[in-house]
């Protein structure tokens, strides 16, 4: 049975603020990469255990997209009893560590 995945307010924030800073509005390519993004986080709804725990977490994982230099990093927990996956935030990997 699958997990159901949602993105919390935060995280709906950050994918506002990549939509903005890659123009996916206007190029092709970047609005490709943006729902790619997409497909990528509904894809946490089928085994999201499969990504690894983020250093010094016992709760969060975090599921990498992209292509170096640009790789973002989803943060998110799952709730086993809910069958649910909580998308915290979406960060560029170059970022400092998350705290929750």
């Amino acid at each position: 049975m699958p997990y159901r995945v949602e993105i919390a307010a935060r995280a709906n924030a950050d994918l506002d603020s990549i939509f903005g800073a890659i123009n996916a509005e206007n190029s092709l390519a970047a609005a490709r990469w943006f729902n790619g993004l997409h497909q990528a986080l509904g894809s946490l709804s089928d085994m999201p255990q499969r990504c690894p725990l983020i250093h010094g977490s016992r709760q969060l994982r975090h599921l990498l997209y992209g292509n170096k230099p640009h790789i973002y990093r989803a943060i998110y927990s799952i709730d086993e009893r809910n069958r649910r996956v909580v998308i915290h935030t979406i960060r560029h990997g170059a970022m400092a560590p998350y705290r929750r």
